[in-house]
């Protein structure tokens, strides 16, 4: 059902940056403190003296300070896509603050969730949902909005929207009528699950939620075995315990990390091969929670030759060319299109 435009709406009169304000200004006394300790420090005197030297040339750093000493400034028409808290909601940015507060109407993956945050710090914007079941009326309702230059705010439950939800449908739509999208950044789960893995994070894949039927999701993992990145998965805790399985299976021992309720109060992480997170969340069952599974990317090792390939693959040929390419992929850590084209070949010679 599509939500009405019902509830106050929170222009950009002198009300508008309160909450940042508010924040910054709380910054500034934690800040005078941290100071105040430090004055018996050598470096008191150039801290102080740095932090009251004015700045040499305002308009050339004036683009570097924006938004650090005042807020954001009127929002122009447009949509507004703005990361949320993904649990501790200290993590929302001041930019957030001031968009959520100016922005004519804001829609939300669910409005009682996003109430919870709006609440906490005093905004009271129009409010409405946006969400896979309504998405495509609700997207017209929105660019009408935009065609009379209102500015339009978009929120998911937790976390940086676009990611995993109906947002993407919603910007193409928005960029192809000719309107902005301004990218409010701040939370995102899959980068917080990659900062506390420990796994490599110069090249890494996001590859959303596997398909919850076994094959579906074994043939899914098959593709993105052979990528060279670490790979980051989202999954439920009644899924977790199979998927891992799979994982172990159709990627072969590499390293991973699960990572559980980041930022909230239970936050937990824990590290090994995927073989033995597979094994402990068998034995303990499956953990509640958001979850993030981070795996690292496949090892780099001498390609086996020709007569080593083939020599593993008569002895498991018998199972089928596809099960024995897929084995010897895990196994040598060679493509599997490779694998694959040199089964079909010993068996057509058979």
């Amino acid at each position: 059902m599509v939500d009405g435009p019902g509830g106050g709406v929170a222009g950009p009169g002198p009300g508008v940056g309160a909450v940042a304000h508010a924040a910054i200004k709380a910054a500034k006394l934690t800040a005078a403190a941290v100071l105040a300790l430090g004055v018996a420090n050598n470096r008191a005197d150039d801290l102080a003296e740095a932090m009251s030297k004015p700045l040499s040339d305002p308009k050339e750093s004036a683009r570097d300070r924006m938004g650090a000493r005042e807020s954001s400034p009127p929002l122009e028409t447009g949509l507004y896509v703005v990361a949320t808290p993904i649990g501790n909601l200290r993590d929302i940015t001041l930019r957030a603050l001031d968009v959520l507060g100016g922005a004519d109407r804001v829609y939300a993956e669910d409005t009682r969730v996003a109430v919870k945050l709006l609440d906490a710090y005093g905004l009271k914007p129009r409010l409405a949902s946006y969400h896979e079941h309504n998405a495509e009326p609700v997207r017209d309702v929105i660019l009408d909005a935009l065609g009379r230059g209102e500015r339009v705010a978009l929120i998911s439950d937790a976390g940086t929207p676009l990611v995993s939800d109906p947002g993407f449908k919603l910007a193409r739509a928005v960029i192809e009528a000719g309107y902005r999208v301004f990218p409010i950044p701040g939370p995102s789960a899959l980068l917080a699950g990659l900062v506390v893995s420990g796994l490599p994070t110069d090249r890494f894949m996001f590859a959303g939620f596997l398909p919850s039927k076994p094959t579906a999701r074994r043939t899914a993992l098959a593709e993105l075995a052979e990528i060279d990145a670490t790979l980051i998965f989202y999954e439920s805790g009644p899924r977790l315990i199979e998927s891992l399985a799979d994982m172990a299976e159709t990627l072969g021992a590499r390293p991973a990390a699960v990572a559980r309720e980041l930022t909230k109060l239970f936050e937990e992480t824990r590290r090994g091969s995927l073989e033995e997170l597979a094994q402990h969340y068998a034995e303990a069952g499956a953990p509640k929670g958001e979850i993030v599974i981070v795996v690292g990317p496949p090892a780099r090792a001498e390609e086996a030759s020709d007569e080593a390939l083939d020599a593993f693959l008569e002895g498991v040929l018998e199972r089928g060319v596809k099960e024995a390419a897929s084995e010897a992929s895990r196994t040598l850590g060679v493509p599997r299109k490779r694998a694959y084209a040199r089964a079909l070949a010993l068996k057509d010679r058979a």
